[in-house]
């Protein structure tokens, strides 16, 4: 820390004095509590911080705190705004501890900030290759932090994982998890902190990878334990018995091995410390086409999963799998809450999970037995789930040798937007969707070949699958739904004109708030579903709210930026921002910060293009670009720009941009040695020529 000038020591002691400083706030900050302190902070008749990405163990995102509530909900005003200094997607849980919150911004920063004056303490950049920024298949986002004695914890996008100085931000230790492993791997959500252990997983299935998940120890960073998702290559020995088992469901004439399998657990984690288990909710296959990966069927353990580890080996326990033969990329690696319910005047102590396939699932968390599932939006591959905790599926979703809508599609009914339970309600709240998306299986797919019209495949992507070969039939639509675990029912819901709403916060004041895709911070009444307040935040909101008390005062904050795989092309305001969190209070009178107009002024227009290079364009720009800029014109363009709406200097122009082009050091892949001379005429072509096609005449 620099030293004060002398002249300015008084001042400083008498700052110090008032706990307001960034001075007194970065000591507070050497102050942090073990691990047990979540528990110790859930089981207190108020939750004070907000510790843990999930708030405590069980991931309830529940807090106690009642001093904001439904009755005077509608006084909350700004009491200050911090940016992020972030252009792509945030989807991190600001933790907060003693008066200090730590948040990420998108390439994986960490933000310190004093929340009593909305100042910042430090930040820290690990300095992510924004050229690589193309490995991940869903903007380069980060979930947040974890923080253990005196440590902040953090899974930069390109594998590592860092451990800082709560007090300073200077770097303690760092891990490549992802060191000797084969494929595309990135981390994006939030480590955990289990019984001294820092707990991550990777992202990647999209790239032929294959999934796991890690202990590191906290104080050291040495490599505790780490298991696999999905077996190996059977000609070598598994790692253990439950690699043994589960490749048993797998048919190894696919050779599964080459592409990786899948199964990354790159997001939900949460712990028990009666029972010592934690649970894991695993990703889907890779290629996501079940026939390429295991051609004769089978389950294909552990993907599409809620696996229970002991913590302290890393040693499997039991799993459910809530998607057998996962052909749809559904994965289960959506929000899980620990919770005890009664359920035929018994009580039970349950693990509730709403993951990506529609059905919301009530497993026994003791021994991972089906307790019941009954779907919360529409869908189409099942029926329902028999006795055994099977789906009955419908045939047809799995004769994929034509388009035909998936729904819900990749995107999820529901996905990483977290979900919240409140015990007093008996409810769950849960962000649900549509959006729209056909499949169909390539019959051609090779592992790591590039085909023109192959999605995203020049950039590494290995689905097997063709997306939107027709326009999807299903219809889009965001829906905040309180749903009842033990009646298997919605209670009540609220509809948006958006998919890709935020994750929820619910409180003992009788509250649930949600941002949302079209730019607003809304609270409803937790038993009804009034909508009570809300404000505007500029730009859509993708996280999760937090709350706390700091001097005896209850803070909202929610950290905003408009992102995520379908934030990239596509989005529901008409302003944009950088990264920005907002802290509210009753009473707060603080300006909102000013955002600007998204420049859309018209469909690029004048770009001369030879007429028979349009339809190989559609093929390269659909293997290339289609699933960062959207369809020219068509798309209105996320937190990446819509081609269709560039100035024609930038599409005449365009190798200047995509071969080694000035836009790498915001994310942008270089094509240099990927797309010849007359493959970028052709995708000009495309693009022009789809501007000129919907241009109203």
């Amino acid at each position: 820390m620099k030293k004060i000038h002398s002249g300015l020591l008084v001042l400083a002691g008498a700052l110090l004095c008032l706990g307001s400083s960034p001075v007194a706030a970065q000591a507070s900050a050497a102050k942090q509590v073990n691990g047990d302190f979540i528990r110790a902070n859930a089981a207190q008749k108020k939750t004070p911080d907000w510790p843990s990405y999930g708030l405590d163990y069980a991931e309830s995102r529940f807090s106690k705190l009642d001093q904001v509530n439904a009755g005077n909900v509608k006084q909350l005003g700004l009491a200050w705004s911090y940016n992020l200094e972030s252009t792509r997607g945030v989807e991190a849980t600001p933790l907060v501890v003693d008066g200090i919150m730590y948040v990420t911004a998108s390439w994986s920063v960490v933000h310190a900030i004093d929340t009593r004056t909305g100042q910042k303490l430090w930040s820290f950049d690990p300095q992510v290759d924004k050229s690589k920024g193309f490995r991940g298949c869903c903007d380069v986002v980060n979930r947040g932090v974890a923080l253990h004695e005196g440590k902040v914890y953090v899974g930069a996008y390109d594998g590592r994982l860092i451990a800082l100085d709560a007090a300073t931000g200077q770097k303690v230790w760092e891990k490549n998890t992802i060191e000797g492993q084969k494929g595309s791997y990135t981390i994006t959500g939030a480590p955990r902190v289990f019984k001294g252990k820092v707990i991550i997983g990777n992202g990647g299935a999209e790239y032929g990878v294959r999934g796991y998940v890690t202990a590191y120890d906290a104080k050291t960073g040495e490599q505790k334990w780490r298991w696999f998702v999905v077996p190996g290559d059977p000609a070598k020995p598994f790692e253990d018995e439950s690699m043994a088992r589960a490749a048993k469901t797998w048919d190894p004439s696919g050779k599964y091995w080459e592409a990786g399998g899948g199964g990354t657990a790159w997001d939900s984690f949460a712990f028990d410390p009666e029972l010592n288990l934690m649970y894991v909710g695993t990703g889907n296959g890779s290629p996501w086409a079940h026939k390429k990966r295991s051609p004769k069927g089978g389950d294909n353990l552990y993907l599409g999963s809620v696996v229970a580890l002991n913590p302290d080996t890393g040693k499997y326990v039991w799993h459910y799998q809530e998607t057998p033969g996962d052909n749809w990329d559904y994965t289960s690696t959506q929000s899980m809450i620990l919770a005890n319910v009664t359920l035929g005047g018994k009580a039970r102590k349950v693990l509730l999970h709403a993951p990506k396939n529609g059905f919301f699932f009530v497993i026994d968390r003791t021994n991972g037995k089906f307790i019941s599932a009954k779907n919360f939006v529409d869908v189409n591959w099942a029926t329902g789930y028999d006795k055994n905790g099977r789906p009955v599926e419908i045939a047809a979703a799995r004769q994929n040798d034509k388009p035909g809508d998936s729904i819900p599609g990749p995107f999820g009914a529901h996905n990483w937007h977290p979900m919240s339970f409140n015990p007093q309600t008996g409810l769950a709240y849960l962000p649900a969707q549509n959006i729209p998306i056909n499949l169909m299986d390539d019959k051609d797919w090779k592992f790591d070949q590039n085909a023109p019209g192959r999605p995203h495949a020049a950039l590494g992507w290995n689905t097997a699958m063709f997306a939107n070969a027709e326009p999807p039939k299903s219809k889009p639509f965001g829906r905040l739904v309180a749903w009842d675990p033990v009646a298997q029912k919605e209670a009540w819901g609220v509809d948006y004109v958006s998919p890709w709403n935020g994750g929820t916060l619910t409180t003992a004041g009788n509250l649930v708030f949600q941002g949302t895709a079209d730019g607003r911070l809304v609270a409803y009444n937790a038993k009804t579903g009034e909508k009570l307040w809300e404000t505007a935040t500029g730009t859509g909101v993708v996280a999760a709210p937090t709350t706390y008390m700091v001097d005896g005062k209850q803070y909202v904050s929610v950290a905003v930026g408009w992102g995520g795989v379908y934030g990239l092309a596509q989005r529901a305001t008409e302003r944009q921002g950088p990264g920005t969190v907002y802290t509210f209070a009753v009473g707060g009178t603080a300006k909102m910060p000013d955002f600007v107009q998204y420049r859309m002024d018209k469909l690029v227009q004048g770009v001369k293009y030879d007429p028979a290079k349009v339809q190989a364009g559609t093929m390269l720009y659909v293997s290339n670009c289609v699933f960062c800029h959207g369809v020219p014109g068509v798309d209105r363009g996320g937190n990446i720009p819509n081609l269709g709406y560039m100035d024609a200097a930038y599409i005449e122009n365009l190798d200047k941009f995509i071969l080694k082009g000035p836009a790498m050091a915001r994310g942008m892949p270089d094509f240099t040695g990927k797309l010849s001379g007359d493959d970028i005429e052709s995708i000009k072509a495309f693009i022009q020529g789809t501007a000129d096609a919907i241009r109203p005449k």
